[in-house]
């Protein structure tokens, strides 16, 4: 296993700005897979999921993590990843899976963009829907549960840190 640090969970949980933190606070990269599936795709999350539907998205994410060959590096990634088996057991190849986890009300609050922040889902569902259905996913997954709901950035990343000595 490579010394890769995996950031899974909720959309709005923290995964992009914990990870930013964390790879400046341990020297290594960063990458979001989010950001990896739009430069693949040239669209925006959003549209990829309009204008294609979630299994396309979905099969653009896999495309995206599977193109993953790194060390050293944090990655964050979308919240829909756990959904791709392939892709999660890539993840687990090259790195150590951390699942950022936040309470459904918690999530309510942040992801009042949820229509257009490029969130695999069907039209509809609510952040609670989507927690609900995800939630044995990225607990299958993890190696390692953070809480975050109580911390901030940097306690969040001092957990991570503490997890990986």
């Amino acid at each position: 296993m490579s010394n890769n640090v995996i950031l899974i969970g909720m959309p709005a949980s923290g995964k992009s700005t914990v990870g930013v933190v964390l790879a400046k606070t341990l020297g290594m990269s960063f990458v979001d897979t989010d950001l990896l599936i739009q430069n693949n795709e040239g669209k925006l999350l959003q549209d990829i999921i309009d204008q294609k539907g979630l299994k396309a998205f979905l099969d653009a994410e896999q495309r995206a993590i599977l193109s993953l060959d790194c060390k050293n590096t944090v990655v964050a990634t979308g919240g829909s990843a756990v959904l791709v088996p392939k892709a999660m057991t890539h993840l687990k190849s090259i790195g150590k899976v951390f699942y950022l986890y936040v309470d459904c009300d918690i999530l309510e609050k942040r992801l009042n963009d949820i229509e257009t922040r490029g969130i695999a889902c069907e039209k509809g569902e609510t952040p609670c829907d989507i927690f609900k259905a995800r939630k044995p996913f990225y607990e299958k997954y993890a190696d390692i549960t953070i809480k975050t709901a109580n911390n901030n950035v940097e306690e969040t990343v001092e957990e991570i840190l503490n997890n990986l000595k």
